[in-house]
């Protein structure tokens, strides 16, 4: 499940606590307690759903043998069965995967292929509003009796809720950001639409380069709920360097420096301030504000690091955003070409920019177009 890859990068920058406690891991251990009791429940997993995109996102698990939806993500639209269970409520048992026939072939075939013959399905809601399910999955076939499905009803309502109040605190937290944005009236060239497509280049990245790190699901959701709060601490830059449309003066651009140490600082006080400190999604987030303008050769700001010194997370998001930045219209600029901006962040690989990072980049063109497509210019 990449735990312990988690915990080495976030703990080499960032200077927080270790990475610990997250969903996965409170899974794995909900599920080591279990198997006591059902030798046979080989697999346990979340998925959540977004539903202004209609998507459903592979999120935590705890799996006996290979996970097979690591990364995966559908339109809930195109898993009939699932959606008609997200509208009517109801669990579902399947006794028997080799002779289903569902709406999704290739779920089940990954299911299959992974040695699991029978499941017990039930959807998480929160205040009325489904969010997601919550898988269980058994090696053996007739595994989930009426007897074994009714004993673990509220093993699933447990990890509904753990879930449902997890995600509800990152909510809250980027809520708040968004607040004091608003009040400082911090408006820039950060668009709706930039948001909205930086954090879904972040999400490209992070998806295809979380299996070459042993990172989890879990973290490529946080980091991409997270990636738009990067810039927060420009509600502390005087607007008369904030809004000023032509090329900062050396001295101006170390007061724009500055936005990084007070988004830390901000970020860092809320942890505290909600008593969510040592919540593994908070390094996350204080990593994002904290790294994304270092760089690979150490030339970065605020503190010079260099190579793995700068997060992961502060690695992805900053690729995301420069690459975005330079393909958008800005009133003392013309928008790049991708092909252009991509020349750019290829040249400056290795210097600014982790090569790693920009390899993914550079070969999504279909994605990037996508993004591209469905979040155009404000006002295009």
């Amino acid at each position: 499940m990449g735990l312990g890859s988690a915990q080495a990068n976030n703990t080499a920058a960032g200077g927080m606590r270790p990475f610990h406690q997250g969903l996965a891991e409170r899974l794995v251990c909900q599920h080591d307690l279990l198997r006591s009791e059902f030798p046979g429940l080989d697999r346990i997993a979340v998925a959540i759903y977004d539903a202004r995109t209609d998507l459903l996102k592979a999120f935590i698990h705890s799996s006996e043998g290979r996970n097979p939806f690591e990364h995966a993500m559908s339109r809930l639209a195109d898993l009939k069965s699932l959606a008609d269970l997200a509208h009517t409520g109801g669990a579902r048992v399947i006794n028997d995967l080799s002779v289903h026939k569902p709406s999704s072939m290739a779920h089940l075939r990954r299911l299959l292929q992974s040695g699991y013959l029978s499941s017990y399905t039930v959807p998480m809601f929160h205040k009325g509003s489904f969010q997601g399910f919550v898988f269980f999955n058994s090696m053996q076939r007739d595994y989930f009796t009426p007897e074994v499905a009714r004993a673990l009803r509220p093993t699933a309502e447990v990890i509904a809720l753990t879930t449902v109040m997890e995600l509800d605190a990152v909510r809250m937290i980027q809520a708040a950001v968004r607040t004091i944005r608003q009040i400082s009236r911090a408006r820039d060239e950060e668009t709706h639409s930039h948001l909205e497509r930086m954090a879904r280049y972040t999400r490209l990245i992070a998806v295809r380069l979380a299996p070459r790190r042993g990172m989890s699901d879990e973290w490529v959701e946080f980091l991409c709920q997270f990636a738009p709060l990067h810039d927060v601490g420009k509600i502390g830059v005087p607007d008369h360097v904030l809004l000023k449309p032509g090329r900062l003066t050396p001295e101006e651009f170390e007061v724009m420096k500055g936005h990084v140490a007070k988004g830390t600082e901000i970020v860092d006080t809320m942890a505290e301030t909600f008593g969510i400190a040592g919540a593994p999604y908070m390094r996350i987030l204080h990593n994002v504000v904290a790294h994304h303008h270092e760089a690979m050769d150490g030339s970065g700001y605020p503190d010079g690091l260099a190579g793995d010194q700068v997060s992961l997370e502060g690695r992805i998001v900053a690729v995301a955003d420069v690459f975005d930045a330079l393909t958008s219209t800005r009133p003392y600029k013309r928008p790049w070409s991708v092909h252009e901006a991509l020349a750019f962040l290829v040249e400056q690989a290795g210097r600014k920019f982790d090569p790693e990072v920009v390899e993914i980049l550079r070969n999504s063109g279909a994605a990037i177009a996508d993004i591209r497509r469905q979040f155009a210019e404000d006002g295009d």
